[in-house]
């Protein structure tokens, strides 16, 4: 009876020791996975990325690295350590191009880690940060060399030009802040009785934006064409045209194979004082079979979200209401003001849109057959520019075979930009700036009639007014002027009295 009584009890201590025998064998094999070294990752490859106003660097990995990025000076360089990295690439290979980077070493560091040093002909900021694989990419360590107080643009426009630009922009958001008040912006206006000035004549500013650009390819055609190159090649045809075009003055927002972040475009419009922003891609799909030009411009739900985000920016909201010097702040008015503000700017520039538009639309269904017979509204970020009009052309299907060939055509390409310049001076000869070449041409253009007086050199306001018996409000408001500046030459409609 013993040895059966205890036979149950020798199993049950047999079981429990195959458990933990079992426990501690599981414990091992955890520990020594732990314990042991991760694969080493590669770089497979080191892109450069030139710009006027930086150089990005980018590193592609075979996995996700530790890294670590300092300066060096006399001389000066730039040192990646990479943590546990073999190089899967010839240095020899890499082209530097026109940029701060003027050679490229690498070696062994701590054993098993790879440094990259990066010889710097200039003075840089550095910023970088890692991307997770996103499309055709995999792992990558991206490292941006600004060049501090370098322009982001070749050419930028002449300051005059744009100083200019900005008075009248200061005059519209003086009207607008009138209206947002719920007073007449003409009396508001009525200020002061200066002597008319010699018409300025400026040329209207275009701002042509090549979508995508550097590491970011956009749309890629089933023959290899990337999107990158060919938008790029129709915008410095459009900006050619537009600056070969009296009263007209245009600059790319990129003018290389490099990237520019969507609000960094808007941003750079904006700084040059542009009357206009005009953004080139070309659309794709998963179908072969869709092909033609779109048009699009900013939808309302765009413009709503856009005017919560500059009210929610003290730094945009000083910029965009705040004027020259910041003669229309409004840091005393409520937030409820400011949004009617930001509302009444926003509707005038998504009405100049949707008008040179359909101006565009015009022009290419002369050359290209439309996606969309209509300009089409969307909240692309590219469009988001408060007190600008814009414009996003889709200028064909990259997706479909036969477009795609078409947008690789250089004459092609030309046809585009034509008809897209064409719809832009369309449009400003019908309203052009009070103060543009264009204005003064129209003015110039037409004989005074009985009804209408042409300005001349030491005229003032008030005397006009009381020359034909009328008040100064009477003839702003039958002008539509928002300030009191005359212009010699400027054409005066004279109210009834």
């Amino acid at each position: 009876m013993k040895s059966f009584n205890d036979q149950p009890g020798q199993m049950r201590y047999h079981a429990s020791a195959m458990w933990v025998f079992t426990r501690l064998v599981m414990l091992a094999v955890l520990a020594m996975s732990h314990a042991a070294p991760a694969q080493a990752a590669d770089i497979e490859n080191i892109r450069l990325w030139a710009a006027p106003d930086h150089v990005r660097v980018v590193f592609d990995l075979s996995g996700k690295v530790e890294s670590s990025i300092f300066m060096l000076n006399d001389p000066r360089r730039l040192v990646v350590d990479l943590k546990d990295t073999q190089r899967a690439f010839d240095p020899d290979e890499i082209e530097l191009g026109d940029s701060a980077v003027s050679d490229l070493r690498t070696g062994i560091h701590n054993g098993d880690d790879l440094r990259v040093v990066l010889d710097l002909n200039r003075k840089v900021i550095p910023h970088h940060f890692m991307l997770p694989p996103a499309g055709q990419y995999g792992h990558r360590l991206v490292i941006d060399l600004d060049y501090p107080g370098e322009s982001a643009l070749k050419k930028p426009i002449d300051p005059i030009a744009a100083m200019i630009r900005e008075q009248e922009m200061s005059a519209e958001r003086a009207v607008a802040k009138a209206k947002a008040e719920g007073k007449d912006p003409a009396r508001v206006l009525a200020r002061r009785n200066s002597k008319a000035k010699p018409h300025p004549k400026r040329d209207i500013i275009i701002a042509v934006d090549a979508g995508h650009g550097g590491e970011d390819p956009g749309a890629i055609g089933q023959n290899g064409t990337y999107e990158k190159d060919v938008v790029l090649a129709i915008a410095r045809k459009l900006n050619a045209k537009l600056n070969d075009t009296p009263g007209f003055k245009a600059f790319l927002t990129r003018d290389g194979d490099y990237y520019v972040g969507l609000r960094r475009r808007t941003e750079l419009a904006r700084k040059q004082k542009a009357d206009f922003f005009v953004s080139i891609h070309a659309d794709a799909v998963k179908s072969r079979g869709p092909s033609g030009s779109s048009v699009y411009a900013l939808s309302q739900n765009g413009a709503t979200s856009e005017t919560a985000r500059w009210l929610a920016k003290t730094e945009n909201r000083a910029d965009l209401i705040g004027g020259v010097n910041g003669r229309l702040d409004l840091s005393g008015k409520d937030e409820v003001l400011r949004g009617v503000l930001l509302d009444l700017t926003m509707t005038a520039t998504m009405n100049d849109s949707l008008s040179t538009g359909g101006q565009v639309l015009d022009q290419l269904a002369q050359v290209n057959e439309l996606h969309k017979s209509q300009v089409e509204q969307a909240g692309f970020v590219v469009l988001k520019s408060p007190d600008i009009p814009s414009l996003l052309v889709e200028t064909g299907f990259i997706s479909n075979p036969a477009e795609e060939r078409r947008l690789q055509s250089p004459m092609f390409q030309a046809k585009i930009a034509d008809a897209i310049g064409d719809g832009i001076i369309a449009h400003f000869r019908q309203q052009p700036p009070p103060s543009s070449l264009l204005a003064w041409r129209q003015d110039q253009a037409r004989g005074a009639a009985p009804n209408e007086y042409r300005v001349r050199q030491g005229d003032t306001l008030s005397e006009v007014a009381s020359r034909y018996d009328v008040t100064m409000l009477a003839l702003k408001q039958a002008n539509d002027l928002n300030g009191d500046i005359l212009r010699v030459g400027q054409v005066l409609k004279i109210p009834q009295s």
